[in-house]
């Protein structure tokens, strides 16, 4: 029986999602969840998780609501209006929106909530599914020192890099910063694999002799032998990291910051979206080469 003081409203049950009510309901939490599409929800509510109905649903039923949902707009359509979280929470509930979306939204969702006497917090992760199954996700953390002291025992569940970066949108800048560098990762790593196929290598040898040296990366040890399998399912959609790339193109140019590697990055991408490939995970990029 659960048995932790705070009930958690969880709002996102996809790749990610799914993954961390389960660390939830494993640490002894009342997670109260909803998804747009119940049938994907229904493994959680079996294994004890309980239906919310609706965004406004969970929020008048749980101190602390965490979304993970998929782009900023679906953010602002779960926070905002009449029958969003912020309008139907508790007094003195905890926000914790730790989808990967705008400095500026993050910033908008706290001011909003401090109206209501609520207390907003960003925070976005890496770590991909491998992090959300194993509880060893890095956390991004920006809002209010008091706040993110209450929801620490939260994080501890579900992550074991938890960084407090500052004011609220200091997370989401953060992961900025992640995404940036993963994607000019993501091209070396495969260019690394496409050399050492046309150089007739074995590339499982050379994965073993790379991976733990000065080239060694989340990617290529975690990505890269999936690639080598075709195993092409999503940890991290392909949709969802343009998406990304898209924000910190936009927050870039506000800076008037020029990055090279990551328009690069996102020309590859796109032209895999429009091939088809953005429901696909990240490491699909390789197929980049074989249709090049």
């Amino acid at each position: 029986m659960p048995h932790q003081d705070k009930v958690i409203g969880f709002i996102g049950t996809g790749v990610m999602g799914s993954s961390m009510v389960r660390r939830l309901l494993a640490a002894h939490y009342q997670v109260i969840i909803y998804n747009r599409t119940k049938e994907k929800a229904e493994a959680l509510i079996n294994e004890g998780a309980i239906w919310g109905k609706s965004p406004m649903g969970v929020a008048q039923q749980a101190q602390v609501i965490i979304t993970m949902v998929g782009y900023p707009y679906d953010v602002e359509e779960v926070y905002f209006g009449p029958h969003g979280i912020i309008a139907n929470a508790h007094t003195g509930s905890l926000l914790v929106d730790m989808t990967t979306s705008t400095p500026t939204l993050a910033k908008k969702i706290s001011e909003e909530a401090l109206k209501y006497h609520l207390q907003a917090v960003d925070a976005p992760v890496s770590g991909g599914d491998i992090g959300a199954k194993n509880g060893t996700l890095s956390i991004m953390i920006g809002g209010s020192q008091e706040a993110v002291a209450e929801i620490q025992p939260i994080f501890s569940v579900l992550g074991n890099n938890i960084v407090y970066q500052g004011e609220a949108g200091s997370g989401q800048h953060t992961k900025m910063c992640n995404q940036i560098a993963i994607a000019s990762n993501m091209i070396g790593v495969m260019e690394a694999i496409v050399y050492a196929r046309k150089a007739g290598l074995d590339p499982e040898k050379v994965l073993e002799s790379i991976s733990s040296g000065a080239a060694g990366s989340w990617s290529l040890s975690n990505l890269i032998p999936r690639v080598l399998k075709e195993d092409y399912s999503p940890g991290f959609f392909i949709k969802h990291f343009i998406k990304d790339m898209g924000i910190a193109l936009e927050e870039a140019e506000k800076m008037d910051l020029q990055l090279p590697g990551l328009q690069l990055a996102k020309s590859m991408y796109d032209q895999l979206a429009e091939a088809g490939e953005e429901n696909s995970g990240t490491q699909a990029l390789i197929k980049y080469w074989n249709n090049n």
